[in-house]
């Protein structure tokens, strides 16, 4: 008997109905977690997480996931003002007068609070290729 519900792929998450009916067998006693694990596809660690919190709590509803705390929020004044003297600033030269007052943020990081105050910078190309001295060299 081939289950639709156990036909999904690896590493994504498992629905509710399937949680429900893992739970379910194993409650009643017609299964074990592993044997529960095997019929529905899922590892039987999974299955008797399901069973404790389900035990514990009345539900099989998983937790929130929460979002870091930004480390950078806390200091943007601090940014706004290096911001404020020199608006010009590339990402990069952002980060060395930033770890000048003895802020270190990533590149990325303070491209995404940048962007997230609608202040991105624009990109820059540090070095550009001549095609005449390309043609030159390769001859």
């Amino acid at each position: 008997m081939t289950d639709t519900l156990t036909e999904r792929k690896r590493g994504r998450p498992v629905g509710q109905d399937l949680r429900r009916r893992a739970v379910a067998e194993v409650l009643e006693g017609r299964m074990s977690t592993r044997a529960a694990g095997r019929r529905f596809n899922v590892a039987a660690s999974s299955v008797a997480l399901w069973v404790k919190r389900y035990r514990e709590r009345g539900h099989l509803r998983t937790d929130p996931r929460g979002v870091r705390p930004s480390v950078i929020d806390p200091e943007r004044e601090r940014i706004f003002r290096v911001l404020e003297k020199r608006p010009d600033l590339s990402i990069r030269a952002l980060q060395r007068a930033l770890a000048a007052e003895g802020l270190v943020f990533g590149a990325s990081t303070l491209q995404r609070f940048l962007k997230r105050h609608g202040l991105q910078r624009r990109r820059r190309v540090a070095w550009r290729r001549n095609p005449a001295s390309n043609a030159a060299a390769r001859s």
